[in-house]
C-alpha cells in the first residue's frame, strides 16, 4: 500500500510513456510468474457452498460493466449502450461523481429507462481513497449522497483498489474492485473465484461482492499489447464451463469510434466482436444480467447464514496439522463456508513437505519433528527454527494473497512474531492458546513456577497477547488465569476443543470379537499419567483375560512405558499403535469398549482440558476419567466415571465397574451424547465465524464519521 501511495501521489508527474513502459515491463515479468493461474486460475472455478444455481437454469451469467474515467468517456457512454443494446445487452456504466466531469441527470436517466444501471466509481479518480480511515468516513458521507441521488446500488474503487472491510460505512448493495485473478493490478491480490460471494459485517449484515473475472481492456490492449479478444473468449468459455459469473469491465476512454485510435485506444470493434461471440455462442444458455439485478437474485436466493465468504485466512501452527482437531476444526469451518484458508504447519509422517489441497485448505507443510525432547533448549531451537522458516514463507504468500487475518495457534505464544508483516499492513491476528506455556513447560522440564525461564515465558506470553487483536483459550480456567495476568477480559474468548461433526460424526462399530480394547488416542507426555494407566489396565488384565490397551500417539516417554509394560508382563495385550490421521480417530474410537483421560491432578494436567473426552462421547463410548480440576468443571459423575487422580488401584476399580455393568455403561453413554449435543462445536460455530468477521471488519468510531459530517 505504501509503494502504491507513492506511485499515485507522483503519478501526474511522469510522462505517459514512462508510466506505460514501466507497466509493461511490470506486466511482462507477472505473466511469467502466474503463468500456472492467469488467464485461468483452476481454483477459482470451484463451486461455492449452498450455491442455488442461476435464474431459470441458465449455465452461467455475464456481467458487463464500465468504468467512465474522464470527459473523452463521458462523451461515449451513449454509444456504447447503443452498441450493447444491439445485440441484446444491458451493462452497468460506473461515474466518477467529483472528477473531471459531471454526469447530466439526462444521460443517467436516458441510461435507466434504457434498463442500464448506473454505479459510483470512487470519488475523486486519483488513487487516495483509502489514504486513512479519517479521509475514507469523510469522503464515505459524500460517497453516499451520490449513490441516493443518482438510485444507485453499487460501487467500485478506482484502480481496482480494495479495502472490503470499510465498505460496511458505503450504503450500498454491491461492490465490484476485486478480481478472480489478476496480476497486473496494482493491487494484485485475487479472491480467487469466479462467483459472488457476501462480505458480512459482523452484525448481521453486509453488501454482495462481485469480482471481476474478465481481464480489464486497457490491461489487455495497451499493456498487454494484445492484438484481438482472444484471450477474453478463451475465459468466457472455461467461466461457461465452470458455471460461474463472466464479469468484464471496459472502459469509453479507451474505446476508439471513429476509426483513428489514439495511442492509448483500442478500435471498439474488439469489443464487438466480443459481444457478438457471446450472442451468438451462448444465446439462450447464459443469464444475461447488470450487476444489481446478480447482487438482488443472491440475497434473494440465499439466507445469511448460508452465503458464501471469501475471507482471505492463514492458520500458523507448529504441529501437524491433519492431526491438530483443533487447527482443523477452524480451517475446514471456514473453508466450507467459503473463504480461501492457508495453513502453514509442520511436516512429518505421512504428510511430506510441500503444498498439498486438504478439504479445500491450502496446507504449507515443512520441518518435521521428532517428539523427543530431552532438554528445554532442544526444544527451543526446534521452535525457534520454525519461527524463522515460517515468518519468511507467510511474509511471501501475505505479499501475494493479502490475507485479512492470521490465526496463530501456541505454542510458542511468540510465534504471533512471525506475522509481523502481515499485522504492519493493517491483517488482524487471533493469538489460539492450546496451551498455556509457562505451566506447560515448567511440568515439561520439572521446574518451579519462580524459574527465572518460567518468569520470562509469562513475560512472553504478555507481550504476544498485546501484539494481537484477539486472545482464544482453549478452556475458562486458563482464561482466568490470563485475565489476571496478560490479557484483557474483553479480548478473550474460550473455545473448548469441541469436536468437528463433519469429522466426529456417528461412526458404526464394525469389530465383531469378544476382546475388550480400551483406548488412549494422545500424546505421550508425563502429565496425562499414562503410567498409571498401564499399572491400572495390569489389575484389569488379571480379572479380564481378553481385555487390551490401545495406545495411539507418542511422545517423549514412549521408551519408558514399553519398558513399563515389559516389566508389568503386559507385552501383546498393551499395543502401541502409533500416530495415525484425525479422520481416522473416529473410526477407532467407535470399535472400542472403554476410553480413559488419566491426568495427574497435581501436574499441568490439572487444568488441561482434554478433547478426548467428547472425542469418546461422540462415539458412544464410556469415559473413565481422573477428576482433575478442569474436567470436574466441565463434567459430573453422571457423564464421566472419575477417579481419584494418581491412584492406579482407584482406576482399575472404575475400569472394571464400567466393564461389568451393562446399566453405567448406559447411562454414560446417553449422557456423552447429550453433552456433545449441547457443546460440540456445531454449537459454537456461528461464534467463531462472527469473531472472524468482526476482526476483519474495520471499525469506524462515531467520533471519527460524527466529526466529518458537514456543518
Amino acid at each position: 500500500m505504501i509503494i502504491n501511495n507513492l506511485y499515485y501521489l507522483v503519478k501526474p508527474l511522469l510522462p505517459w510513456r514512462l508510466r506505460t513502459a514501466l507497466r509493461r515491463a511490470r506486466a511482462a515479468r507477472m505473466r511469467r510468474v502466474y503463468g500456472d493461474s492467469w488467464p485461468i486460475d483452476a481454483k477459482a472455478g470451484a463451486t461455492p457452498p449452498n450455491w442455488p444455481g442461476w435464474p431459470n437454469g441458465k449455465r452461467f451469467a455475464i456481467v458487463l460493466t464500465h468504468d467512465v474515467e474522464g470527459a473523452r468517456g463521458m462523451n461515449r457512454v451513449q454509444r456504447l449502450a447503443d452498441l450493447e443494446a444491439r445485440y441484446g445487452f444491458r451493462s452497468s456504466f460506473n461515474f466518477v461523481p467529483e472528477g473531471e466531469y459531471r454526469v447530466p441527470d439526462s444521460l443517467r436517466d436516458a441510461l435507466d429507462q434504457a434498463g442500464f444501471e448506473v454505479g459510483v466509481h470512487g470519488l475523486a479518480h486519483d488513487g487516495k481513497l483509502y489514504r486513512s480511515k479519517r479521509e475514507f468516513a469523510a469522503n464515505a458521507i459524500r460517497i453516499n449522497d451520490y449513490l441516493r441521488k443518482w438510485n444507485a446500488s453499487g460501487f467500485r474503487s478506482p484502480f481496482m483498489q480494495h479495502k472490503l472491510g470499510w465498505l460496511h460505512e458505503l450504503d450500498v448493495e454491491y461492490d465490484s474492485s476485486t478480481f478472480d485473478t489478476d496480476p497486473f493490478e496494482p493491487e494484485p491480490d485475487a479472491a480467487a473465484t469466479i462467483f459472488p460471494f457476501w462480505v458480512p459485517d459482523g452484525k448481521g449484515g453486509g453488501y454482495v461482492e462481485l469480482p471481476y473475472t474478465l481481464i480489464q481492456d486497457y490491461n489487455l490492449f495497451t499493456i498487454l499489447r494484445e492484438p484481438d479478444s482472444d484471450i477474453w473468449k478463451q475465459k468466457l468459455d472455461w467461466i461457461a464451463a465452470q458455471g460461474g459469473m463472466a464479469l468484464l469491465n471496459t472502459h469509453p476512454d479507451y474505446m476508439c469510434f471513429n476509426g483513428e485510435s489514439a495511442r492509448d485506444e483500442f478500435p471498439v470493434e474488439r469489443y464487438e466482436e466480443f459481444l457478438s461471440y457471446v450472442h451468438r455462442q451462448y444465446e439462450g444458455d447464459c443469464w444475461v444480467a447488470t450487476p444489481r439485478e446478480v447482487a438482488r437474485y443472491y440475497c434473494a436466493a440465499l439466507p445469511v447464514c448460508a452465503r458464501n465468504t471469501r475471507r482471505k485466512i492463514c492458520m500458523l501452527t507448529y504441529s501437524d496439522y491433519e492431526s491438530d482437531n483443533r487447527v482443523r476444526r477452524y480451517a475446514e469451518t471456514l473453508a466450507r463456508r467459503g473463504d480461501k484458508v492457508d495453513v502453514i504447519a509442520l511436516a512429518g509422517g505421512s504428510a511430506p513437505q510441500g503444498v498439498e489441497a486438504i478439504n479445500g485448505v491450502t496446507a504449507y507443510r515443512f520441518q518435521g519433528r521428532n517428539r523427543d525432547e530431552k532438554h528445554k533448549w532442544t526444544y527451543l531451537w526446534r521452535l525457534l527454527r520454525f519461527f524463522s522458516l515460517s515468518s519468511v514463507l507467510l511474509t511471501r504468500n501475505h505479499g501475494r494473497v493479502r490475507y485479512d487475518l492470521i490465526h496463530i495457534h501456541n505454542v510458542p505464544d511468540f510465534l504471533v512474531f512471525a506475522a509481523w508483516y502481515p499485522k504492519w499492513t493493517a491483517a488482524k491476528l487471533i493469538l489460539d492458546i492450546h496451551d498455556i506455556v509457562p505451566e506447560l513447560f515448567a511440568n515439561k522440564f520439572g521446574a518451579s513456577s519462580s524459574a527465572l525461564y518460567v518468569w520470562l515465558l509469562k513475560k512472553i506470553e504478555k507481550i504476544s497477547a498485546a501484539f494481537v487483536d484477539h486472545v482464544i483459550v482453549s478452556n475458562d480456567l486458563w482464561r482466568q488465569r490470563l485475565v489476571s495476568r496478560s490479557v484483557a477480559e474483553d479480548k478473550c474468548t474460550v473455545f473448548l476443543n469441541h469436536v468437528d461433526p463433519a469429522i466426529f460424526y456417528r461412526h458404526p462399530r464394525t469389530r465383531l470379537d469378544e476382546r475388550i480394547v480400551v483406548l488412549f488416542p494422545g500424546s505421550f507426555q508425563w502429565h496425562q499419567g499414562l503410567d498409571i494407566a498401564i499399572e491400572a489396565f495390569a489389575r484389569v488384565r488379571q480379572k479380564i483375560s481378553n481385555a487390551e490397551f490401545h495406545l495411539y500417539g507418542g511422545g517423549n516417554l514412549e521408551a519408558d512405558l514399553v519398558r513399563l509394560v515389559e516389566r508389568l508382563g503386559l507385552n501383546g495385550s498393551v499395543r502401541f499403535c502409533g500416530s495415525v490421521k484425525l479422520d481416522m480417530i473416529a473410526g477407532i474410537i467407535a470399535n472400542a469398549d472403554l476410553g480413559v483421560v488419566p491426568k495427574r491432578a497435581d501436574s499441568f494436567g490439572n487444568e488441561a482440558y482434554s478433547t478426548k473426552i467428547m472425542e469418546f462421547m461422540s462415539q458412544g463410548l464410556p469415559v473413565v476419567a481422573a477428576r482433575t480440576k478442569i474436567d470436574s468443571f466441565y463434567f459430573d459423575d453422571t457423564e464421566v466415571r472419575f477417579f481419584t487422580p494418581g491412584d492406579s488401584h482407584a482406576m482399575a476399580d472404575a475400569m472394571m465397574e464400567v466393564i461389568e455393568r451393562a446399566d453405567l455403561r448406559e447411562t454414560l453413554v446417553s449422557a456423552g451424547y447429550r453433552y456433545v449435543e449441547r457443546y460440540g462445536w456445531d454449537v459454537r460455530e456461528k461464534d467463531y465465524l462472527t469473531l472472524v468477521d468482526t476482526l476483519s471488519t474495520e471499525v469506524f468510531s462515531s467520533a471519527l464519521t460524527e466529526s466529518n459530517v458537514p456543518g
